[in-house]
């Protein structure tokens, strides 16, 4: 019988984090935990549990077997929390446990994954590493055991982490807290090879050639990851008799569109990495590789992401109108081979990737000397990844905006000179409802009175109307959008308003309901001035029509590095043309920020701006996470900047 044997205190992990602390596995073959801290003088209970190194699997849960869990303390903090999807291992670890039994946890929480046993190690099918040469490690098995292997939809990129750097040890725990023994890492690192780890080659090199190794693998562990994603989508969904029989050709093609091609693509780009990885341990570059697909390959990334409007539009519709898709889908998403995701969130993955690749190529540029070729050599392939992100950034806009153009243009009726509005340099920035204070001459007395108008601002044109319906408009004016003068009102400015002393009464009961700004067209469809006084419910309405109207000249004077920065906590969706759709982890710089809850900003990977609420982001607040912020922007968009 197996003594169960109290972790080593003696080794440098131990030695630095303590007892009381998640370790790597293979610093440990047997386990104790003890009992809660509240019950006294009561046996400790002990757990033992083989400890299997993580070789080749990307992500090899430790869990116990279901004969054990089931005479364990089930208030034991057995389980990592799945549930923290988006979000690094290192994170995760510091996050808390889960005290929910598993059996039930699958039931609470739809995204979470199945449960896995602990898989027994094939002796012989490793036994190979072992005889491996010392000039040339290879890297063969690493990507086996796909069944295990974490899908794209939970794997967290380290380069997309602005803690990056930051070494991947766990942080110190409460001294109350047990020892979690179950954990599931949400992908492997370059270190934590059993190739690397048996002839302890992190040791061997310098602190900066490990990183530039970690980010070299982790573009390749990634897209493996991607790929099986891809692979579950067309397998499950696409090819699933039962689903297409639910919906017309036309609708399918529209939610699917060219995904086959670019399953394949990724397949050829994966299949040359695999094989400079398995040539060796320690890969000299990949930007050869990266640059060949990113010019090629990768076009039907450009068409996928162009079909992205009709995609969410058949998905939505389908959703809400077909039964029996909604039934079949429901069912397909419940399966195992899916761990309970949902389709959506495999469909947008082609999109996600692509994004995601230039600030994965960045961080290898960032790890590799600035005087070597190679240097260079990556340098040319984050030009051409963030070239095909544009590319991709371009269709998506260009088909989203056309589809707008046409559905604004039925909607129009013009009681004025029409105005020929559908051009394929014209696109929609702005639309909404104001108040307009409108000054009404009697016969004896003045009044001032509200009106209801709609505009539609283009990034040409401005375009007045009052609404009739949802889907029907009046035109009552338009001008060119470089005719516009706006001005936001304070409190001070009650004098000096456009419709002279009248409005004075007007702003000061007005003021406290409405918040006002004031809008001159210098020149409208007539060639006559207009000066209008115009209201929004909310401040940050106010903010983001002055700033639209406006078009904020001084922007591109603005030096980068003295504005606040703030990383993605929260991923939001765009709801309205003047807002910013946001991922986990991206970082934005802000311009403006609105007492109501808004900011106004420029996302770092692409250069986009728009609006999103404040409870989304949190800031940074490190200096040196700033500095490499703007370098990384600098890098992405060939920005000149004064780090």
């Amino acid at each position: 019988e197996q003594q169960p044997v109290v972790l080593s205190t003696n080794s440098p992990a131990a030695l630095k984090v303590g007892t009381q602390q998640i370790i790597p596995k293979n610093l440990a073959s047997e386990i104790k935990v003890t009992n809660k801290a509240s019950s006294q003088n009561v046996e400790t209970s002990k757990r033992v549990l083989k400890v299997r190194s993580m070789v080749e699997s990307l992500s090899v849960p430790l869990v116990a077997d279901e004969e054990e869990e089931a005479e364990g303390d089930l208030d034991s903090p057995g389980t990592l929390r799945r549930g923290l999807r988006s979000t690094s291992y290192r994170r995760a670890v510091v996050s808390g446990v889960d005290f929910d039994s598993s059996s039930n946890f699958k039931k609470k929480n739809r995204m979470s994954q199945p449960i896995l046993k602990a898989v027994v190690e094939d002796k012989e099918k490793f036994s190979s590493l072992g005889r491996i040469k010392k000039k040339m490690l290879k890297g063969q098995g690493t990507f086996d055991g796909e069944e295990n292997a974490v899908l794209y939809q939970n794997y967290k990129e380290k380069a997309l982490d602005i803690d990056s750097d930051e070494e991947s040890e766990p942080r110190e725990q409460k001294s109350d807290e047990k020892i979690v023994f179950h954990y599931k890492p949400l992908r492997s690192t370059w270190s934590q090879l059993s190739v690397v780890k048996k002839n302890g080659l992190s040791e061997g090199i310098s602190q900066e050639e490990r990183k530039r190794q970690e980010a070299i693998f982790e573009v390749i562990s990634s897209e493996h990851s991607y790929l099986l994603s891809l692979e579950i989508l067309i397998r499950m969904f696409k090819n699933s008799r039962e689903l297409s029989l639910t919906m017309t050709k036309t609708e399918s093609h529209h939610l699917f569109s060219n995904i086959t091609d670019v399953y394949e693509a990724s397949k050829k780009f994966f299949k040359e990495l695999e094989a400079r990885h398995q040539n060796n341990i320690f890969i000299d570059d990949i930007s050869d590789i990266v640059e060949k697909h990113t010019s090629s390959t990768f076009d039907p990334y450009v068409k996928y992401c162009t079909n992205e409007v009709y995609q969410q539009r058949t998905l939505q519709k389908l959703l809400a109108t077909n039964p029996a898709f909604k039934e079949v889908l429901s069912r397909i998403e419940s399966h195992e081979d899916c761990r309970n995701l949902p389709m959506i969130s495999f469909l947008i993955l082609p999109m996600q990737r692509v994004t995601r690749l230039p600030l994965l190529m960045d961080t290898i540029c960032q790890k590799t000397p600035k005087n070597s070729p190679k240097y260079e050599n990556c340098k040319q392939a984050l030009k051409e990844v963030s070239k095909l992100v544009r590319l991709c950034n371009e269709g998506a806009r260009k088909m989203e905006r056309t589809e707008m153009m046409y559905t604004i243009n039925s909607q129009l009726e013009f009681k004025i000179k029409p105005f020929p509005l559908v051009s394929s340099s014209r696109w929609l920035v702005k639309r909404g409802e104001l108040t307009a204070y409108v000054e009404d001459t009697g016969l004896f007395s003045k009044r001032t009175s509200k009106q209801q108008v709609y505009f539609f601002l283009f990034n040409d044109v401005l375009i007045i109307t009052k609404k009739k319906s949802e889907e029907s408009y009046n035109v009552t004016d338009y001008s060119l959008r470089d005719q516009l003068v706006v001005q936001q009102c304070d409190n001070e400015d009650l004098t000096s308003s456009p419709v002279k002393n009248a409005s004075t009464m007007l702003y000061s009961r007005q003021s406290s309901a409405a918040h006002l700004f004031r809008l001159a067209v210098l020149s409208n469809h007539a060639g006559e001035k207009v000066e209008m006084l115009l209201g929004t419910e909310t401040q940050s309405d106010r903010a983001r029509w002055i700033t639209a109207l406006g078009q904020d000249r001084d922007r591109q004077k603005t030096d980068r590095t003295t504005l606040t920065q703030v990383e993605i906590i929260r991923t939001y969706t765009a709801k309205q043309s003047d807002e910013l759709s946001l991922q986990v982890a991206d970082v934005v710089l802000v311009y403006q920020k609105v007492n109501d809850g808004w900011y106004e900003g420029e996302r770092l990977r692409d250069g986009e701006r728009g609006w999103f609420p404040m409870e989304c982001a949190k800031e940074i607040t490190c200096r040196a996470t700033i500095d490499k912020n703007m370098e990384r922007m600098g890098r992405l968009l060939g920005l000149e900047t004064n780090v």
